[in-house]
């Protein structure tokens, strides 16, 4: 009997009896989630064997990349128009390329932030990762240890697509990128119909070098094909009238035509422009790439890219080897884009 003649109410009862049920649910969840973000802090990746994954999530993609192309079942459809007003083509190449890759690195990884051009729903895929690094990462390589948390990849299923449904296979590639606090450090552009494979890990090694020869006051710039026109007077306001405009397709091929890879034909540019909007799927390996070789990738305006959060690259680009980039950027910040 409840004292002084007082009646406890069961709907009171009940009400104290889950009030402190929250109190001890918000204390407990609060504990455990610290401790799993103290745990995902924690745990680190050895980058050697992410640019090992990496090579093989770019070759895997490449090889249905290929598949598809060859066997003719494209499946092609418009994801919408891009801010040029082009169609931004979608492939069953981009989404089957996209499942391997995707998969291969959150099987193996399943706690890395892991971003890809494709965002399609796609069933998931069981693929891992071999565990074998290549002989040439070995050798070039030291393994070396970052906390997860650090890491973000980036993942571009299938570069030039556009080119791809016109089978202009020399322009496609596949692409992986790993940027640790928001700079790219390793990069792998695969060629999947002539299977070249181009990587670079900044302060460690390269499989592929810089050309011994560049030009600034008569240069070759490479731009996108699909607003050649209009990049035209932006570059030759910039170098003159003289200056060699090569429109291309797909960000990666246009980094590997400022370097020197083995065996490949490529149109050999200077400088790569970019004027407008692009993703940073479509261009964190190659920074990796130039920034190991001691080249630069930054906006037209000088700045550094910053590999986390948003995808969009707001800016345009400039990219350039064995030049001075400071000078470059002074010479395109006088120039009204057209």
């Amino acid at each position: 009997m409840a004292p002084m003649g007082i009646r406890l109410s069961p709907l009171g009862v009940a009400v104290c009896c889950l009030l402190g049920l929250g109190v001890i649910y918000h204390l407990y969840a609060g504990v455990i989630s610290s401790r799993i973000n103290s745990f995902r802090q924690q745990r680190k990746v050895d980058l050697r064997d992410l640019l090992a994954l990496s090579i093989e999530a770019a070759v895997a993609g490449g090889l249905e990349v290929k598949r598809i192309r060859e066997d003719s079942v494209l499946e092609e459809r418009s994801k919408g128009k891009t801010k040029e007003g082009a169609s931004e083509k979608l492939t069953l190449g981009d989404l089957s390329s996209h499942r391997k890759m995707y998969y291969l690195f959150k099987n193996t990884y399943p706690f890395l932030q892991v971003n890809s051009e494709e965002h399609d729903e796609v069933e998931k895929h069981n693929a891992l990762w071999s565990r074998k690094i290549p002989s040439d990462v070995q050798q070039k390589v030291r393994a070396s240890e970052v906390a997860a948390d650090k890491i973000t990849v980036w993942i571009d299923p299938l570069d030039a697509t556009q080119e791809y449904t016109e089978n202009l296979r020399k322009y496609v590639t596949t692409m992986v990128c790993v940027a640790v606090d928001g700079k790219p450090v390793i990069g792998v552009i695969h060629k999947p119909f002539t299977k070249y494979t181009a990587w670079a890990w900044v302060d460690e090694g390269a499989n592929v070098t810089a050309r011994s020869k560049y030009s600034s006051s008569a240069p070759k710039v490479i731009v996108s094909r699909s607003h050649a026109g209009k990049v035209k007077d932006f570059i030759e306001d910039a170098f003159g009238n003289h200056t060699v405009i090569i429109p291309a397709g797909g960000a990666g091929y246009k980094v590997l035509a400022l370097l020197d890879p083995p065996g490949e034909d490529y149109d050999e540019a200077d400088i790569y422009v970019h004027i407008t909007f692009i993703k940073k799927w479509d261009i964190c390996a190659g920074n990796a790439i130039l920034k190991a070789l001691g080249g630069h990738m930054t906006t037209l305006k000088g700045e550094d890219i910053d590999y986390t959060g948003s995808e969009k690259n707001e800016d345009g680009l400039l990219a350039s080897i064995s030049l001075d980039h400071k000078a470059l950027v002074h010479r395109l910040s006088h120039v009204e884009k057209h």
